[in-house]
């Protein structure tokens, strides 16, 4: 396996910078799956308050109200009225992202020998160059 260095000489620019493409893709899809998650933690938390508001409206006498809580929301899903959303984060998990993840890996094993970040290599070796010679 080629040194880091070595390697961001041995691939071409264009190469690097489609195999940057696919890297960045990738990355905003594991913020993406982040925001999913966050979402998920949020309906939960929503429907944590609609239950504690059945019980209070319960409490007060609002049946009517509380009835409607309990048959027509907290059991609803998210998506199609049966997909909650940790259904949601498994499916975009084991799907797309397991998908696209794997994808990267192959290019980063066809390209760059399974290296990471190539251009950020080349960059802070251009930037380490410019340093040491002195250049503005």
């Amino acid at each position: 396996m080629a040194r880091n260095d070595e390697l961001t000489d041995e691939i071409g620019e264009r190469e690097r910078e489609a195999l940057h493409q696919v890297e960045l893709g990738a990355e905003w899809l594991h913020r993406a799956h982040g925001h999913l998650v966050e979402f998920h933690h949020n309906t939960g938390h929503a429907m944590d308050h609609l239950a504690a508001a059945e019980t209070a409206l319960r409490e007060c006498g609002r049946t009517d109200l509380a009835d409607a809580l309990r048959d027509r929301y907290l059991p609803r899903g998210v998506i199609d009225e049966d997909r909650w959303s940790y259904d949601v984060v498994e499916s975009f998990q084991e799907e797309f992202l397991a998908d696209v993840t794997a994808f990267e890996t192959r290019a980063r094993d066809e390209i760059a020998d399974g290296r990471r970040h190539v251009t950020e290599r080349a960059q802070e070796r251009a930037w380490k160059d410019r340093a040491r010679d002195g250049e503005k």
